[in-house]
């Protein structure tokens, strides 16, 4: 079990309804929100949060925001969020390919320039300390915009939240996410460690 035990999906109907928004992008409420709705203005600022983030205001697409979240997570060692980024960057259309080979996105042919300087951002800003520096956003300003940069930031951002919270919580992970996990990320050495309800 996780550290604190999720409540139940209705517990605050707000929250509830806000969490609709995950239906979408993951096809479940993750237990993460379950939990954090112990304290409803917690999981409601942070549903808000995560939508206004993930709303595509630029070049940015849902898919890459999504690989962004993936790099931050596997940088932090967040089982928990790597296999949620992965699942949601397959359900926003990400390549077959881009998924296979995420962890090669640096020299695989499947991700373009704009790309790698937006993964690379994600390593680099994920990283304590952290690694931004002056080629990272010369890179950056290459490809994206001021905007852009912003849209990307607020992804790692909140994979920074998130990576905290359920690294510390030790968050059940859900089926659908475990699937996604084993599907793509196993080959790599992916395992859920604390996440699989037994360690607290």
């Amino acid at each position: 079990m996780a550290l604190v035990t999720p409540l139940s999906p209705e517990h605050d109907l707000e929250t509830q309804k806000l969490a609709e928004f995950f239906n979408e992008t993951l096809g479940f409420c993750p237990n993460s929100v379950l939990t954090m709705q112990r304290r409803p203005a917690i999981s409601k600022a942070f549903i808000n949060l995560n939508k206004a983030v993930m709303a595509n205001e630029g070049r940015v697409t849902s898919a890459l925001k999504r690989m962004i979240a993936w790099v931050s997570s596997n940088a932090t060692g967040c089982r928990y969020c790597q296999a949620h980024a992965i699942r949601a960057a397959e359900r926003y259309g990400a390549e077959q390919e881009q998924l296979d080979n995420i962890w090669e996105y640096r020299t695989h042919p499947a991700f373009s320039e704009a790309e790698r300087a937006a993964l690379d951002f994600s390593l680099a800003a994920s990283q304590v300390p952290n690694a931004v520096n002056a080629e990272i956003k010369e890179r950056l300003y290459e490809h994206w915009n001021e905007g852009e940069i912003v849209e990307m930031l607020g992804v790692i951002s909140l994979f920074g939240y998130l990576n905290r919270w359920n690294d510390s919580m030790g968050t059940d992970i859900e089926e659908g996410a475990v699937e996604s996990g084993k599907k793509y990320l196993e080959k790599h050495g992916y395992e859920i460690g604390k996440h699989d309800g037994s360690v607290y």
